[in-house]
């Protein structure tokens, strides 16, 4: 299941994302996986969360990020939460973001939890991505 936090940069959408990792960490049995460009979070989300800078790994465009999502999954097969910030920085604009996350949502089905911040308004999304919000 993909959910989205949609919204303008500086709305709120790492705040509240922060919010549900700290939730999911109490509330899961699984592992909890947090991906990123630039650490900014490493203070601010619990140390039981894998976070992960894609730029450690020199992770840029869908496909690139597809491929590396692949991995963390097939790597642990206790993952049942994934975040992602800052996708359309990693992805490099709102062009082919739709076919990711159908690729993901295909990949994850009802196994893992996906929670994407998208950094734009919700009128310049497509209707490949307004599906998943």
């Amino acid at each position: 299941m993909i959910k989205l936090i949609i919204g303008d940069k500086g709305s709120g959408k790492t705040k509240r994302m922060i919010d549900m990792i700290n939730d999911a960490v109490a509330n899961t049995n699984g592992h909890i996986v947090c991906v990123e460009k630039n650490m900014k979070l490493t203070y601010t989300i619990s140390h039981a969360v894998r976070l992960i800078d894609v730029d450690d790994y020199g992770i840029s465009g869908y496909d690139c990020f597809y491929g590396f999502f692949c991995g963390l999954l097939a790597s642990n097969y206790d993952v049942t939460e994934i975040f992602v910030d800052g996708i359309l920085k990693i992805g490099g604009g709102i062009d082919g973001l739709a076919e990711l996350l159908d690729k993901i949502d295909k990949l994850t089905e009802k196994s893992v939890e996906v929670v994407v911040t998208v950094s734009t308004s919700p009128e310049n999304l497509t209707e490949g991505v307004k599906k998943y919000m």
